[in-house]
Formats: structure tokens, sequence, C-alpha cells
């Protein structure tokens, strides 16, 4: 993963994602880039009767609280010893993503909260990055204080096309974890067994336990937190909206549940 790239907008899940960009970088020894996008509706103002309009005052003033905000994080990077570079762009952040991570390995993005005046904003971003994206997604808790990339690692599998599309794109982080869990909650014949991904992950030389987790009346989400917290597992790769994101937003879902409440760093894969 010698190509990182950050989601690097001023919010309050910025910290965690940064050095956990750092983190990755240093450990592929590779590239960090930082990836800045002013949303249109920041300077975008409008009026009772409908028409919509930017001031030249506050364009100015988000342009300059955005030069400021990027001056502040490169003086950080000259003194953390990773190559690195800068893009600014306007528009919507989502869509800027997908598109500027066309040849990179890795995005990182901030584990969106359940609530909070930011919650929306980081729901909708990590869902269109994560559906579109090519990819995989590091999404990070808020609270985190880095990124433990030799520690052990939680594969979450339930042999759909999306965890075997994580397993394939994470191979380079889970060639230098510590241990390597494959855990499957659901019961019942699955396609492409627990014991196919460990088959697979062998012939890369990768050694893998596997687990298999009732879920005792719990959602697969709370069942997987579960197990990352028993297998103290660093982090967890898992497949990404396997049911259609419209199905997640109202019934549920593994994504969504995971997205609001893993305990863990998740690497993600449409």
């Amino acid at each position: 993963m010698k190509s990182v790239l950050l989601y690097a907008n001023k919010d309050v899940g910025l910290e965690s994602r940064l050095q956990a960009a750092l983190d990755v970088t240093r450990l592929f020894d590779g590239h960090l880039t930082c990836l800045q996008v002013t949303p249109y509706d920041s300077f975008i103002m409008g009026d009772p009767f409908g028409g919509v309009y930017a001031l030249p005052t506050v364009m100015e003033q988000v342009q300059k609280a955005a030069g400021g905000h990027r001056d502040e994080i490169e003086a950080r990077l000259r003194g953390e010893g990773v190559a690195w570079d800068w893009l600014s762009f306007d528009g919507a952040p989502g869509q800027i993503i997908v598109d500027r991570a066309r040849l990179c390995d890795l995005i990182v993005l901030s584990r969106p909260e359940k609530e909070g005046a930011q919650a929306q904003a980081a729901q909708s971003i990590a869902a269109d990055v994560l559906v579109h994206a090519r990819s995989p997604v590091l999404a990070v808790p808020q609270t985190s204080s880095g990124f433990d990339g030799l520690g052990p690692a939680m594969i979450a599998w339930d042999g759909s096309l999306e965890a075997s599309h994580a397993l394939r794109l994470t191979m380079p982080m889970l060639l230098r974890a510590a241990a390597v869990h494959v855990v499957t909650v659901t019961d019942g014949h699955r396609e492409f067994p627990a014991t196919d991904a460990a088959r697979y992950l062998a012939r890369h030389g990768v050694e893998a336990e596997l687990h298999e987790r009732p879920a005792e009346g719990r959602t697969i989400g709370n069942a997987l937190n579960a197990a990352a917290e028993s297998l103290s597992a660093a982090y967890a790769v898992m497949g990404a909206y396997g049911h259609t994101r419209l199905r997640e937003a109202f019934l549920g879902g593994a994504t969504r549940d995971m997205l609001h409440d893993s305990r863990v760093p998740l690497l993600m894969a449409h």
C-alpha cells in the first residue's frame, strides 16, 4: 500500500485519521496524499425566492480558512518523516475522493458517528466512497490514537463478493499482521465457506485461524464487535454494502452497524 489518500478536511475526526494515515504510510514506506475538498454549499447562499448566489466576502472567508488549515497541517507534515503532497478542490467530497482515488492503494476516512452535527455528512461521504471507489477504505474511529498494521487482524467472512474483494485488496496488510482470524457469524451453507478464504490466504503465505460465532440474538454487527474484542483485533477487514444502501438505511445491516459502532478501525471494500 504505497499510495495512501487521506481526506484532510478539518473536522472532529481529522486527528485520528491523520495519525492512522501516517502509520500506514510509514509501515509501507509509501506516499501520503492529503485531499482537501471545500463543498459548494460552504459559500453558496440562498434567498426566500429560491435564488442562489455566492457572496465574494463569504468565498474569501472560506478560502482563507481553508488556506490556514492547509498551512497548519503542512507545517506538521514537514516533521513527520514521510513523503506527501496536498490537493485542494471545490465540490462534492465523496465524488472528488472517488475521482482522486483511481491510482491509490488505500483511502483513509473517519468512521461516521451516530450523532453529532457532522454525522450525516460523514455518513454520506463514507457511503459514496465505499460504493463507488475501487480502492479499499480505512474507516478510523474518532477516538483512535493510530493504526497498528502489525497487530492481529480479523476478517469478517460471509462468502460474499464484497468480502472476497475486501480480502484480496487488503492482502498487503494481512501479510504483515501478527495473526489473522477469519470470523463467520451466520450459520448455513455458503458458496464460498470460510475454509475457502483460509485456503486462499495460505496460498499467499498467510496462516489464518477460523472462528464460528453464533449470533445468539445479536445483530451481525454486534457479534462482529464482540469477536473483535475477544480476539484483541487491531483492525477488521470486511465487505461493504452487500445489500443496497437504501435497504441498509431503513432496515439496518452489518455495514451500517459497523460503521457506527466498531471499536476498531475497519478496512472495507464493496
